[in-house]
């Protein structure tokens, strides 16, 4: 019997999955440390490699190599997306069937997209199933087993492949993963399978019956293939042999049908149709020998059913005399269906480990960073509620100079609220430090605003480049322009510049503050007998230590101290709420695939920050009362006291210093904070200018690319002949100026060069030297040399003639690729695509 049918493998190219990978756990992770992912991301490097190697094997352990990779890169969608945008890893595959011909070799496909990497990968396990079927022992059970399993696996694999492959690749596939290839494959494969699970019902020596069934379901399947192979958009893509075997096997094994339902027959003691069944089968068997050609091998079973029809026609003469019918009225034979396609697996590896299980969806990392900005929201409106509401506190007791002034009734030494401040701020690093934090903000601000004028200069530079060689090379010049690109990094650019001139404006507010402020800083900086010293003398009050007013004023603050602690408890609780929303949205994507952050984030906020926010405004209510309190007990003390300007003036300095105190507390945490933002600011913007970097890098490498490839065919059209010139246009002997268009650029007029020629494009440079390691074959430098695939000479325009248009879609470019995301180092191998994703 003739051998089974293998799909030949797609071959692939090496890439670098490490720094792409590594860079983008770095610049989105951020509670992630790259370093702990150097051995994983080594790991799966070295995974690919290995699936490379190991694909040539036509053994079973092979597979599982295939089948670790495949179930990597599945497990990474999510967590490390392979695409333009975000993981720029490009993945080049070769068409399974363009070997030999006249384009071997240059029907490949490049795509930054790990789906494409995972349409690939799977063409390649079926591919391989069937190399290691169709290799089996057939004359065991256990070959035959297996080579069925393999075959039905395959059948699944393709099957699957045809209704995802569309939406998985963007681009126009190569013809080995056209729709109509992998419904070819899928019905091939099972017919294949079909026919193992007949051999094995052969070698078992099943009832006839069932045996015709099965040959009967086989040769329906092989029709069905044989319809599907010979579509018209396909039908030139497949081995020589293949067409032949499968037709050849549609009528084999319909012939082995008829012969085998003619010992049904026999047992019967139906003659005739014994007869007419086997006269069927040598019909059969002929129509498949002479469409198979070499391909055919049932020599064995066309000899057997000549002989059983020998015999059959003898005896029946000499004995039975058994009518013999038409073959059209015989009975259906029946389909005993037994090869199935099998499902795609979620795994197929049986001891896969995923190497970056510590790495969460991107989806959950992405719902993470979205409650993580509603926490921060809620944290800084309840925070920013409590300090409000303290600082207009403090404003109040500071307008009515308490507690100082009642611990300063006698008007002899410094109050002890206002020691105790002062020595608060000395240990705080008083005058000394604030002035520290300011002289700091500017050089700061200045770096993270050079990190952004050098970025967003980089980006003009390349801008303006490919500007200048649009304007100059016009339409060849086929790539993406800059500004469509970049359009994404320059709205991230814009929204720094407008952070960093926010930060700017509140600088110069808290340095106002400060030289208004400076002078009580400074005083409450100094020793507690120069303060003591600054304060004019006041006084006598000391029969009002126990007046009712000042009793009143001294509860009251204290009510203000236990106000002021349980604030700092409140605000301690909710800068320290701790949530597991890890869990919470990994549960949702397990179970609903996918994650509604907003739902989720807002009920588990309102569970944990719901009473802390009763909290708040309880103390705010409970302030107001307060304020209300405060003011009439000290409305009566102030009456209680004489008049007298002595008091006043010591009164008003102690209000001052304590302002200048309030003001020291309000302006070192702001100081703090712009230290904290712009330190913060600096590795964000330096991500930037590195992402920019790497865009720029794979510009100008594409640039160069491309620009070989427009000198070179600036060149090819310079060097045709000039064709001859009509009489009528100049006349015998005469020459007269090429057609409009003609060649492309002309070359420039030189001393010697013929007559007639049009000038030059203004912009036109002549093409530089080759570098002596120029290789025109090498896919990435210059012009390719075979034809690329279904494109004609993209990089060549034929020449046009007066009146002479050049065939539709010669010379096309197909379309330029688009870089919306960000490029990785090491182009040309991972890095930015070339000029246009085509065949090559």
């Amino acid at each position: 019997m003739a051998a089974f049918l293998a799909v030949p493998l797609k071959k692939t190219y090496d890439v670098d999955l490490v720094k792409p990978l590594r860079n983008f756990i770095q610049n989105t992770f951020s509670s992630a440390e790259p370093d702990d992912y150097n051995n994983a991301l080594s790991e799966f490097n070295k995974l690919r490699n290995l699936m490379i190697n190991k694909s040539v094997d036509k053994h079973e352990s092979a597979l599982e190599v295939l089948y670790r990779y495949y179930d990597q890169v599945v497990s990474i969608e999510s967590k490390l997306p392979i695409t333009e945008n975000q993981v720029r890893v490009q993945f080049k595959w070769r068409d399974a069937f363009d070997e030999g011909g006249f384009l071997a070799g240059k029907r490949t496909l490049a795509i930054a997209s790990g789906l494409y990497e995972k349409i690939c990968m799977l063409f390649n396990i079926a591919a391989l199933q069937t190399q290691i079927g169709a290799v089996q022992n057939q004359d065991s059970d256990d070959g035959l087993k297996t080579c069925a399993k393999l075959f039905q696996q395959a059948s699944g694999i393709f099957a699957h492949m045809k209704d995802i492959v569309l939406s998985h690749v963007q681009q126009d596939p190569t013809p080995d993963l056209n729709p109509d290839t992998l419904g070819a494959l899928s019905a091939l494969m099972l017919a294949q399978a079909q026919e193992a699970i007949y051999r094995k019902a052969t070698s078992d020596r099943m009832k006839d019956a069932m045996v015709a069934k099965l040959a009967y379901q086989c040769s329906e399947l092989y029709a069905d293939a044989m319809k599907l192979m010979q579509l018209h958009s396909i039908k030139e893509l497949w081995p020589k042999e293949w067409i032949p075997c499968v037709v050849m096997k549609q009528a084999a094994f319909h012939g082995l049908a008829e012969f085998y339902q003619s010992n049904v027959a026999k047992a019967n003691k139906s003659y005739g149709e014994q007869i007419a069944r086997l006269k069927h089968a040598q019909e059969l068997l002929s129509a498949a020998q002479s469409r198979g050609g070499q391909t055919f091998c049932f020599r064995n079973e066309q000899g057997k059913v000549q002989r059983e029809m020998d015999e059959a026609v003898k005896d029946n003469n000499f004995i039975y005399h058994d009518k013999v019918p038409d073959v059209k009225t015989l009975p259906i034979i029946g389909k005993a269906a037994v090869a199935k396609p099998l499902p795609v697996p979620q795994k197929f590896s049986t001891n896969f480990t995923d190497l970056f299980e510590k790495l969460v969806p991107l989806a959950v990392h992405d719902a993470m960073t979205a409650f993580e900005n509603r926490k921060a929201q809620i944290v800084n409106m309840e925070i920013g509620r409590l300090r409000e509401s303290t600082n207009l506190l403090n404003g109040v007791l500071t307008s009515l100079n308490l507690p100082a002034s009642i611990e300063d009734l006698a008007g002899e030494k410094v109050p002890q609220s206002l020691t105790e401040k002062a020595q608060q701020m000395q240990e705080q690093g008083g005058a000394s430090y604030i002035s520290k934090l300011m002289n700091e903000l500017p050089a700061l601000l200045t770096r993270n605003r050079e990190i952004l004028d050098a970025t967003v200069a980089e980006m003009d530079s390349e801008e303006k480049s490919d500007t200048q060689l649009r304007e100059q090379f016009k339409e060849k010049w086929t790539r993406t322009q800059s500004a469509q690109l970049t359009k994404p990094i320059r709205e991230e650019a814009t929204k720094y510049s407008t952070i960093l001139s926010t930060a700017t404006q509140a600088d110069a507010v808290v340095r106002e503050k400060f030289d208004n402020h400076k002078e009580g800083i400074v005083l409450l900086s100094k020793p507690l007998t120069e303060l003591e010293a600054s304060l004019p003398a006041g006084s006598g009050g000391s029969s009002l230590q126990t007046s009712p007013p000042v009793k009143e004023l001294r509860s009251l603050m204290q009510q203000v101290e236990t106000i002021k602690a349980e604030r700092e408890a409140i605000e301690s609780s909710i800068k320290d709420a701790s949530f597991d929303m890890v869990s919470s949205f990994m549960s949702a994507l397990a179970s609903e695939g996918l994650v509604n952050e907003e739902s989720i984030s807002v009920e588990e906020l309102d569970r944990v920050y719901g009473p802390l926010r009763e909290q708040v405004s309880d103390s705010i209510h409970r302030q107001d009362n307060l304020q209300a309190r405060i003011q009439n007990a000290n409305t009566d003390f102030s009456n209680a006291r004489s008049s007298n300007q002595s008091a006043a003036a010591r009164e008003a300095k102690l209000k001052e210093l304590q302002a200048a105190y309030n003001m020291y507390i309000e302006l070192k945490g702001n100081l703090e904070e712009g230290t904290k933002f712009y330190n913060d600011l600096t590795p964000l913007l330096v991500k930037l200018q590195s992402r920019v970097m790497d865009f720029c890098f794979a510009r100008k490498t594409e640039k160069e690319e491309l620009m070989q490839d427009v000198q070179k065919q600036i060149a090819n059209t310079k060097s045709q002949p000039a064709p001859p010139t009509p009489t009528y246009q100049g006349g015998p002997g005469q020459s007269a100026p090429p057609a409009a268009g003609y060649g492309g650029a002309p070359p420039p007029q030189a001393a010697g060069q013929p007559q007639g020629w049009q000038a030059p494009y203004p912009q036109y440079q002549p093409p530089i030297a080759m570098p002596g390691s120029y290789n025109p074959y090498n896919p990435y430098m210059g012009y390719p040399q075979q034809p690329t695939y279904g494109q004609g000479y993209p990089q060549q325009q034929p020449p046009q003639y007066p009146g002479q248009q050049p065939p539709a879609g010669y010379g096309a470019q197909p379309p330029q690729g688009q870089y919306p995301g960000y490029p990785q180092p090491g182009y040309p191998q991972q890095g930015y695509p070339p000029p246009a994703q085509q065949w090559r």
